[in-house]
């Protein structure tokens, strides 16, 4: 392996330095830059081929490069005669200007090493193409490997030879003598070229119409190169040192038959004994055998017998072969069209380049791309042709690699892009969008390609913005986000505001509409569909591209709005326009059934939300009742809601000025400064509760302990009750009764019993009532109460009992059968739902009928209030004393199912 790179390596730096000195010294590297050796040509392809560029205008050209130390092993003077054969073919081809001959471009340099000169663009010669490798590099490019003839470009290119042959022989009246595959170069595009003319003989009365030529005898004992190349001569040339224009013309007749032939001549001559060679050569010549030209096309092979004819005055002339039908060819006449496409004017032109997308698809592709593309983009230089080149040009490109298009398209295509005239161009480029975003690289669509599609939009012309507006939805997928975020979409928005033709604001919705979904749901919710509240017209075409934009939007699955949006901006918006004058019925109903869908799914997602809500509201309460940890939000609650009924809405709860204000209260009277600061301490102890208490469920506590701080907050509240209760009997007036309540009878003529036979009584001989969160500062009408099933009398209940009561603590041997340390604990799955209201439950049945109580007592997770005989602002004397509705609890308050699962979960 290591020695193949060596020697690999040890080529390279060979050719490197062969190549550095033979052609450094060369006064053509002045000007030229020598590149890679391509292919090689001329007499016995002795000339090398180098791609190179002019220096000054970076001008694509070939050099040709002959090196002197090729021929070393000749003695001086025929090294003299070589050298001096190649600078007179060199300069005779320098002299001669026609398209089917090579050009020239930097004439002949002599340098100590070699021979050099510059020409037109090459590809290769044609006896590189036919497979002859002599003086080609190694390894062999593939570009001439892989080259296979086209029937297209043979016709095309002996027909060139032929024109070639004719301009030589009828306008300089010369013979060429030496025409072979060595001597026919193709150059970059194709086209075939006639050089070496080393050989060349001119007439000797060029004035005469019978032009006379004078051949030199052959010399077997010159070295090659100073001979022409036998196999492809005339015999008159060797056997009767004669020569004249049909003499060529036998030497086209062998191209041929070498070009179909791969690359074999008619003959093969023995070059030690040429006169015996072409002697017998004659004589199969007179009796051709038609197998010799088998493999020539059937429509050529008669004029191919003819040019191969002994007799020269039989072989047709140049001019007569380029009439022949044989290149009567559609593909050759195409290209024969192009190469003088110079002589002929605009109108000529033109119609040519109508009737060319017919015939592009027939032919090659490499033809098309290395032979045609190149006149097509030459025209672009004149922008009365280029609308009907520019369809040709761009066919051609969607035959293209992305590779090739970048290559050859378009550096020729960038010029034209920025070109405003003719308007033919703009529409041209419109509609073959797709294919330019397509295979035009990020940053030439970017800087080329889209901002002619703004100038479209732009335009002045109403048909252009049209064409414009109903294309860019076409190839909207091709388009970069912020390029049609921040300069397409902003374009067409303004086109639809400012036109003033119906059929552009149409289109601007239409092609708005289409585009959506390569767009972000909020950038169409905070540009698009604002902006359509913005145009000014109310024509019905419009109405309808507004109502479009909506309905796409409402009902794409990426984008969609949201109900905030259509609730506040959309449905106003469409109701609005949904009763305008144009439009006609079926037009209505398209907007009615639109507003019923917005309608429908915005009750939809908001019915769910508020579901949703209730139902998460739903079950943190259950956790709070269902968890005694939380047990102090509620005693907060109650708390607060207790402290408010006392000092009025002013409250004293902290969270408002602190002061209590009763004085827009009415039916209530101002506690004195120590009752305030009573409660004041009871907040306290509530807020104590609260602080403690942890933010997750914490693990349940034994209900010992649970016990002992409820039964201590009730002793608490009982404390405080008694003290209020004495300080309003003693000293408050009676109000007047409140119209419109019922109050049940006391005494009730049964007494309250426990589960354990134990009378309660809270002191006051009222039935003990419950209500969460707020105090009973009145009489409440109620559903079917906790006591309901209790009789109840209307008649006067006696009071006289009060005072005998305030100055003695009330009885608690009843409830403190409740705190004993044996109440089991409370586990997980006990804390079952919440009680349906009006149930009865086990806690509550232990109060059976009150006896001889004058305190009502509300109890939640802590003490929810003063019951309505207890409050100093009721005097119940003064009362009227109806019926007790059947709808009423024996308290005459509200019973809350969340209340006796508080109560559950205190006392167990």
């Amino acid at each position: 392996m290591e020695s193949m790179l060596n020697k690999l390596k040890s080529t390279v730096t060979k050719v490197t330095a062969d190549l550095t000195s033979s052609v450094m010294g060369n006064p053509v590297t002045r000007e030229f830059e020598v590149g890679r050796h391509i292919a090689s040509g001329g007499p016995g392809t002795c000339w090398r081929i180098y791609d190179g560029i002019k220096k000054s205008t970076k001008q694509e050209v070939a050099v040709f490069v002959f090196e002197k130390r090729m021929i070393d092993k000749y003695q001086k003077f025929e090294k003299d005669q070589i050298v001096d054969s190649l600078k007179r073919g060199v300069q005779q081809l320098t002299r001669l200007r026609h398209p089917r001959l090579l050009t020239v471009q930097h004439p002949l340099e002599e340098s100590r090493d070699c021979l050099a000169f510059c020409t037109e663009p090459v590809f290769a010669s044609l006896a590189n193409v036919l497979g002859q490798c002599e003086n080609l590099p190694y390894p062999l490019p593939s570009e001439i490997k892989d080259y296979k003839l086209y029937d297209v470009e043979m016709k095309y290119g002996l027909l060139q030879i032929s024109e070639g042959l004719s301009f030589l022989h009828s306008g300089v009246k010369m013979v060429h003598g030496n025409l072979c595959p060595e001597n026919i170069i193709l150059n970059k595009s194709g086209s075939w070229k006639i050089m070496g003319f080393d050989f060349s003989i001119s007439s000797t009365n060029p004035s005469d119409a019978e032009p006379k030529y004078t051949c030199k005898e052959w010399e077997p004992n010159f070295p090659p190169l100073c001979l022409p190349n036998p196999e492809y001569l005339a015999p008159e040339y060797i056997l009767s040192v004669s020569c004249d224009s049909a003499s060529d013309m036998y030497s086209l007749g062998v191209v041929m038959h070498a070009i179909f032939n791969e690359g074999k001549p008619v003959f093969k001559v023995n070059k030690h004994d040429i006169f015996k060679s072409f002697s017998r050569q004659l004589d199969q010549l007179t009796t051709m055998n038609p197998a010799l030209l088998n493999k020539i096309p059937e429509e050529v092979r008669t004029h191919a017998k003819m040019l191969l004819s002994v007799t020269p005055n039989v072989r047709p002339d140049a001019d007569q072969m380029t009439k022949i039908p044989f290149f009567d060819d559609v593909g050759a006449t195409t290209l024969q069209y192009f190469d003088s496409l110079f002589q002929r004017d605009n109108l000529q032109k033109s119609q040519f380049y109508k009737g060319l997308p017919k015939v592009l698809p027939k032919l090659p592709k490499r033809v098309v791309i290395y032979r045609i593309l190149p006149a097509l983009t030459s025209e672009f230089v004149n922008p009365d042709m280029v609308p009907f080149v520019l369809p040709n040009v761009l066919l051609i490109a969607e035959e293209c690699t992305k590779e090739e298009y970048i290559r050859l398209v378009l550096p020729d295509l960038s010029p034209v892009f920025k070109q405003q005239e003719p308007v033919q161009i703009l529409l041209i480029f419109l509609q073959k969008m797709d294919l330019l975003l397509t295979k035009t690289p990020a940053d030439d669509i970017k800087n080329s390609v889209l901002p002619m599609v703004y100038r479209a939009l732009e335009a002045p012309s109403v048909q252009i913005q049209e064409l414009c507006l109903n294309i860019i939805p076409t190839f909207a997928n091709l388009i970069d986000y912020p390029s049609m975020k921040n300069a397409l979409i902003p374009r067409v928005k303004s086109a639809c505001l400012k036109t003033s033709s119906l059929a552009v604001r149409v289109n601007s919705l239409v092609c708005l509409g289409k585009i959506l979904e390569y767009l972000d749901k909020w950038f169409v919710i905070d540009e698009i569909l604002p902006f359509l509240q913005q145009i000014p017209s109310r024509e019905p075409a419009v109405l309808m591209g507004i109502l479009g934009i909506y309905k796409c939007t409402f009902s794409h699955k990426k984008l969609g709005i949201p109900k905030e949006h259509l609730a506040t901006k959309i449905l106003p918006h469409l109701v609005s326009l949904s009763i305008d004058n144009n439009l006609n019925l079926n037009q209505f109903n398209s907007f009615m059934v639109v507003i019923r869908d917005m309608l429908s799914r915005m009750e939809t997602e908001h019915k769910t939300k508020l579901e949703q809500l209730h139902l998460m509201q739903e079950q943190h309460k259950t956790i709070n009742i269902s968890n005694p940890g939380n047990q102090s939000e509620e005693v907060k609650n109650s708390s607060g809601n207790q402290i408010d009924d006392i000092f009025g809405s002013a409250g004293v709860n902290g969270k408002e000025n602190g002061s209590a204000s009763t004085s827009s209260q009415p039916n209530r009277m101002s506690l004195t400064l120590e009752e305030k600061q009573r409660l004041a301490k009871e907040q306290e102890q509530a807020a104590k509760l609260r602080s403690q208490q942890p933010l997750a469920p914490q693990a349940i506590k034994s209900a010992s302990t649970t016990n002992t701080k409820t039964k201590d907050l009730t002793s608490s509240l009982l404390n405080n009750m008694t003290s209020l209760n004495s300080l309003a009997l003693a000293n408050t007036p009676r109000p007047a009764p409140v119209q419109g309540s019922t109050i049940s009878a006391f005494p009730s003529p049964n007494p309250i019993m426990g589960p354990m036979g134990v009378q309660v009584s809270n002191g006051f001989n009222q039935p003990i009532g419950f209500q969460t969160g707020v105090m009973g500062m009145g009489m409440r009408p109620s559903g079917p109460g906790l006591y309901s099933g209790m009789a109840t009398t209307t008649s006067t209940p006696n009071f006289g009992a009060l005072n005998q009561g305030t100055n003695k603590a009330p009885d608690m041997s009843a409830l403190d059968s409740l705190f004993t340390p044996s109440q089991p604990k409370v586990v997980l799955n006990q804390m079952g739902p919440k009680a349906t209201p009006g149930t009865n439950t086990p806690w509550l049945n232990q109060f059976g009928s009150a006896q001889n109580t004058q305190t009502q007592i509300g109890m939640g997770s802590m003490p929810s209030g003063f019951g309505v005989q207890a409050n100093p602002f009721f005097s119940p004397q003064n009362f009227s004393q109806p019926a007790a509705a059947p709808s009423l609890n024996q308290s005459g308050i509200k019973h809350s199912a969340s209340t006796n699962n508080d109560l559950k979960d205190l006392f167990g």
